[in-house]
């Protein structure tokens, strides 16, 4: 074995999570290893026009990868392993976690046709594995989904505790309490860095217990006289556990809606998360055959996704379900920052159409899964690190958590709020930022990966706002002149029917610079097309102020 005492600093290096919500990733380097913490994506913004999903840019770990020991996944939400497909075919190195974050990864795998090339191994809490040099903890925390634990790393020049997302909850519904004595123990040890969840910084105080929700849901469900419906986040098992526990209290089916919720809820019942009374769940084609009072459903939608099932039950153009008289739709989530409007738009269509809608505005019908700052306060007093990394979260809750960690007697010249693609080195002494490495995001637009960047995006904005051209002419080759055309044909730009005169002046403008160039000379079709493009979209926006995108189409004869 080489000598570990000739290395003495550790690279903490993270390629996203920061100052976004979304797509967690970290590589922790030592030496010749690399252990990477986590895989996920992020969801497309209002101006990425067509985008599925939003992934990092591992371009460093691929050029590093003789050094990769392995991914270490803290929990199984979207935004920490939902990238692993994508990423395991640049780097495929062994993934460890918990047994139903394993279940959610291999899911994954085999919608992708990847299974049988991956290695998944099932960790518990309390293991410690040995990844060449360095040890690599699972310990038990919580968050909204059940299994999720924070990652020690052990290194010869000391622990480098990273949270994962988390919330202190002494009610948990499977009873399963976060390790506090192991954190302490460590911040007994001594923690070189912490890197924890910032996502609830600015909130004063603590995260309610799940357990509120439960009681909430009660009073709801005894209120209620026709069908309810649902709405969650498909990995809160928890939650599901909830509204089936009520369900079963006041005599009533259940249904699952939507791909997600059936595929999650499946892989939990199997694996013993989710507990179902024999006969409490039906399929969605069997609701009618019950009378309304008797029936729970339970969807995906919660975020207003567009085919999600709530949105398209909201739109009555979902197969199997249609608002009726007495329902009641409780959407049992807060809205992501950004999904606010989408989320409004469905609240509105199901209240239209006579659901009574209930909303975290409304009741209490929803609790975070991330710690507020009073839970931070516990962590630092306990971890004791010495230095500090705010991780997960925007900019504003990064910012926030540096100042929480300087309220707990952090020196502020320890405390790093850095950026994604920043390399913070650690000795056992100091720590600073020494450089910066490749780092962004990749765009996933059905199958393709990366093949859609800002040019094309530009483009899908133009087209959203302001529509195409397409001007086609027909050229003799010898003669040079025009045979037919130049025709004109839009889409999104205007009604052709009501405006003829304005496409009979786009003709016009179109004829008159094609005859300029051939009397000029001009006879190479990128330039010809070029000076269409321009003299036409001068002409268009002086008539209309808009700028549609313009397409020449020139053929030869």
């Amino acid at each position: 074995m080489k000598n570990i005492n000739k290395i003495n600093n550790i690279k903490i290096i993270p390629l996203g999570g920061l100052g976004e919500i979304g797509k967690n990733i970290t590589a922790i380097e030592y030496g010749e290893e690399i252990i990477i913490i986590d895989c996920g994506f992020t969801f497309p913004d209002s101006e990425m026009y067509g985008i599925d999903i939003v992934i990092p840019d591992v371009k460093y770990l691929v050029d590093n990868k003789e050094k990769i020991k392995g991914f270490f996944i803290t929990h199984g939400h979207e935004d920490h392993i939902g990238a692993l497909p994508y990423v395991l075919q640049q780097i495929n190195f062994p993934v460890y976690g918990t047994q139903l974050t394993m279940a959610l990864v291999e899911s994954k795998l085999i919608e992708h046709k990847m299974l049988d090339i991956c290695e998944l191994n099932v960790i518990n809490p309390n293991d410690i594995l040995q990844i060449g040099d360095l040890k690599v903890e699972f310990i038990r925390t919580n968050h909204s989904i059940a299994d999720s634990c924070s990652i020690a790393i052990h290194t010869p020049l000391g622990i480098i505790f990273h949270t994962g997302d988390f919330k202190i909850d002494f009610t948990p519904i499977d009873g399963k309490i976060i390790d506090l004595a192991r954190y302490a123990e460590l911040g007994k040890k001594g923690v070189l860095l912490l890197m924890a969840d910032s996502t609830n910084a600015i909130n004063p105080g603590y995260t309610m217990s799940e357990m509120t929700v439960g009681e909430t849901l009660n009073n709801l469900f005894g209120k209620c006289t026709g069908r309810v419906i649902v709405a969650t986040f498909a990995s809160n098992i928890h939650r599901l556990q909830q509204i089936i526990n009520s369900s079963q209290k006041y005599g009533r089916k259940i249904a699952f809606s939507g791909r997600s919720m059936e595929r999650i809820s499946e892989i939990a019942i199997n694996l013993g998360y989710l507990t179902i009374p024999e006969g409490t769940l039906i399929d969605l084609k069997d609701i009618k055959l019950y009378n309304n009072n008797k029936i729970t459903i339970v969807t995906t939608g919660s975020q207003g996704e567009p085919m999600a099932a709530l949105t398209r039950i909201a739109a009555s153009s979902h197969r199997s379900i249609n608002i009726e008289k007495d329902d009641t739709v409780i959407i049992s989530a807060t809205p992501i920052p950004g999904n606010q409007k989408p989320v409004s738009k469905v609240i509105n269509d199901l209240t239209r159409k006579g659901a009574n809608v209930i909303y975290k505005s409304i009741e209490e019908i929803h609790v975070s899964g991330h710690a507020c700052q009073e839970e931070l306060k516990l962590i630092h007093s306990l971890l004791k690190p010495k230095f500090f990394m705010p991780i997960h979260g925007e900019t504003k809750h990064l910012i926030q958590h540096g100042k929480i960690a300087e309220e707990m007697g952090l020196n502020k010249s320890n405390i790093f709020i850095i950026e994604n693609g920043d390399i913070l080195n650690l000795t056992k002494k100091s720590a600073r930022v020494t450089g910066k490495v490749h780092s962004g995001k990749i765009l996933i637009d059905g199958s393709g990966i990366g093949d859609v960047g800002n040019v094309v995006l530009r483009d899908r904005k133009y087209l959203s706002q302001d529509g195409i051209i397409t001007i086609v002419v027909v050229i003799d080759r010898e003669s040079q002149a025009i045979l037919s055309g130049p025709d004109v044909v839009t889409r999104g730009f205007i009604y052709v029917r009501e405006s003829e005169e304005l496409v009979k002046d786009i003709r016009f403008v179109a004829n008159k610079t094609i005859e300029k160039c051939i009397n000029s000379d001009i006879t190479q079709w990128s330039q010809i097309k070029r000076n269409m493009r321009n003299d036409i979209s001068f002409f268009i926006y002086g008539k209309t102020k808009r700028n549609p995108m313009i397409i020449p189409i020139i053929m030869e004869v």
